[in-house]
């Protein structure tokens, strides 16, 4: 009996001793390793990118689902990384870990590695032959229904840049979170216009079909124009965050060539906006490798079909010095202008950035943007939020820099109304070369110009921002 109890006791001991240090966690790896001994297994790979260097989906899918499960944090080690909030902390797997994972009572095992070829990165399944067939399309269907539920819940839009010099294990894009604050609802932009832009992008995500049935490409592509602080960026935040699409912003001065532009475009995802920004200094100054061609044909070219469900968005200061090829329809469907700040958008800025619906100072503004004065939103934005904590004191600063740009712009006005006045002066001198050969082809060429303009009105682009161009107000 006593011996009994001695050995109770002694089990007892061993056992707390076992829980208290890693021995039997030692010990049930040693187990699993000489189990898999008499089994025979199975690997499959999911690369990264694809032979085109195109990223596989399916890797995101699989990345999304393990650093989900809880054996992750089980694992030997793993890396750490603050999540989109500040106070969150996301677990990641490292290159050559291995996490285990069971499904319908087979256990499987996930490994990453590092291709020797080029450096870039894979998931390894690695399961029981036995179990091939039974599990794993099933399987597989269970990481994409987990991995759709989780980016439905937690979906953070990336923002994508390209780099000149990739390395072998990243592609050519780079991505950071985009946690820009704009919206539709922050927007200081014209109410209808707004609800034009918003019914627009609704009617594309849902004409997959449509577009099919007529046999074109299931993408769109938008104009933004105007001075720099109009509300350009902001606006291409705001549509990112409604349609929730990826961003990939191309640099073209980091594009080598025409087939550079393309092997971009290849490597994009569908669910996306392409974005390319100040497309009008590109063209004018004809900076950059990639010629005229070249980007006629990223915008609609056979190339341009390669992926669907795409938002193209090209900004500009000004279109007026570009050529129609690339503004026709099809190039650019919708073209949106952003104006300068006038009193309606002024007030609604007042709004926004004071919380002020009227104030005495404000007919004294009105009067000074009937003059003719006007700033860019950005730069009343500015002036308000560093006078914030007194509405008065930023009126009064708003009223002072509408007053000085005001001067300026009747000086500038001046100064090119004298030069006319010269020119002039000089053209009456021999009036006869008025009616020349030289100027009766130039006149002619006018009037061919504007008849050209009214027989091609019925297949213009849609131009939302010419509807209205004074009601359409943007913030910066």
């Amino acid at each position: 009996m006593i011996l009994i109890l001695f050995t109770i006791l002694g089990l007892f001991l061993i056992l707390r001793f076992l829980s208290k240090t890693s021995l039997l966690h030692i010990l049930l790896k040693l187990f699993r390793s000489f189990q898999d001994c008499f089994y025979v297994y199975q690997s499959y790979r999911v690369p990264q990118f694809n032979d085109l260097s195109q990223e596989n989906e399916l890797y995101g899918k699989v990345s999304t689902y393990l650093n989900s499960l809880p054996s992750l944090e089980d694992s030997d080690f793993t890396n750490l990384f603050t999540g989109s909030k500040s106070n969150d902390i996301v677990l990641h797997l490292d290159t050559n870990q291995t996490i285990g994972d069971t499904f319908l009572g087979a256990r499987v095992s996930w490994t990453i590695e590092k291709s020797e070829k080029n450096g870039r990165r894979m998931f390894v399944l690695r399961l029981r032959k036995n179990d091939k067939r039974r599990i794993l399309r099933p399987y597989l269907q269970h990481i994409l229904s987990v991995a759709d539920d989780i980016d439905q819940r937690k979906k953070v839009i990336k923002l994508r840049m390209n780099v000149e010099n990739p390395t072998g294990e990243n592609g050519r894009w780079r991505s950071v979170p985009f946690n820009h604050p704009a919206s539709f609802d922050t927007l200081v932009m014209d109410v209808d216009l707004k609800n034009r832009v918003k019914s627009d992008l609704e009617m594309f995500l849902k004409s997959k079909q449509s577009y099919h049935r007529l046999g074109r490409v299931w993408k769109r592509s938008y104009l933004l124009y105007g001075a720099a602080g109009t509300g350009k960026s902001s606006f291409v935040a705001a549509m990112a965050k409604f349609l929730h699409f990826d961003i990939y912003d191309i640099d073209l001065s980091k594009v080598s060539d025409d087939s550079d532009l393309k092997m971009l475009l290849l490597q994009t995802t569908g669910r996306s906006m392409i974005l390319v920004e100040d497309l009008d200094r590109f063209l004018v100054e004809k900076s950059g490798d990639v010629s005229l061609s070249g980007l006629l044909n990223f915008m609609d070219g056979i190339i341009s079909c390669c992926g669907e469900e795409r938002v193209m968005v090209f900004t500009m200061n000004s279109k007026d010095q570009i050529d129609e090829a690339v503004l026709r329809p099809g190039r650019i469907d919708v073209h949106i202008q952003f104006p300068l700040c006038d009193f309606s958008a002024f007030k609604g800025l007042a709004n926004s950035y004071l919380g002020i619906k009227e104030h005495k100072l404000f007919p004294q503004v009105e009067e000074i943007f009937q003059g003719g004065a006007t700033l860019s939103p950005a730069e009343i934005g500015e002036i308000m939020i560093s006078n914030r904590s007194s509405p008065t004191r930023a009126l009064k600063s708003v009223i002072t820099a509408l007053q000085t740009t005001g001067s300026d712009a009747k000086r500038v006005s001046k100064r090119s109304s004298d030069g006319e006045s010269v020119r002039k002066s000089d053209e009456t001198v021999d009036q006869g070369n008025l009616f020349s050969r030289d100027n009766s082809v130039r006149e002619f060429r006018k009037l061919y110009g504007l008849l050209k303009m009214g027989s091609r009105r019925k297949d213009e682009a849609l131009d939302l921002g010419s509807v209205d161009k004074e009601g359409s107000r943007h913030e910066s």
